[in-house]
C-alpha cells in the first residue's frame, strides 16, 4: 500500500480522539502530499485561558521512506504506522539524532540535505 494514503490514514485516526486533559482542544490533521508532509496540530484554548498551537505528529515522506520529524505521542506513531503495513526498515526516526537511530530497531538514514520544498 501506499505509504502517503497509510500516513494520512493514521494521523485521521489521531485526529479522530478526543484530546484527553483539555476537552476543548482541537486536533487538526494536516496534509501536504505534493511536499509530502503529514501533520496532526492541536489547537485551540487551553483551561487556563492560555491559547495552545503546536505540532503533535510530523512525518515527512522521501523516496517512500517515512521519516518521523516529531512525535509526541504516548506510545509512538511509530508503531501504529508499521501496523497499519509500513516496515520498520522504511521508517526512520528523524528526532533522533543520527548516531542514534542504529539502536531504535528502525531504519538508519542520514538526513537530506535540505527538505522538499
Amino acid at each position: 500500500m501506499d505509504p502517503h494514503a497509510i500516513v494520512e490514514r493514521v494521523i485521521s485516526e489521531y485526529a479522530g480522539l478526543p484530546y484527553a486533559y483539555e476537552p476543548d482542544l482541537q486536533q487538526v490533521a494536516v496534509f501536504d502530499p505534493a511536499r509530502g508532509h503529514y501533520l496532526l496540530m492541536v489547537v485551540g484554548w487551553g483551561v487556563g485561558g492560555e491559547r495552545v498551537h503546536y505540532c503533535l505528529i510530523h512525518v515527512g515522506i522521501r523516496d517512500d521512506t517515512v521519516w518521523i520529524e516529531h512525535d509526541g505521542t504516548e506510545e509512538g506513531v511509530a508503531a501504529d504506522l508499521e501496523r497499519a503495513g509500513i516496515s520498520r526498515d522504511c521508517i526512520v526516526l528523524a528526532f533522533q539524532r543520527p548516531e542514534m537511530r542504529i539502536h531504535t530497531g528502525y531504519a538508519v538514514a542520514q538526513e537530506p540535505r535540505a527538505l522538499p520544498r
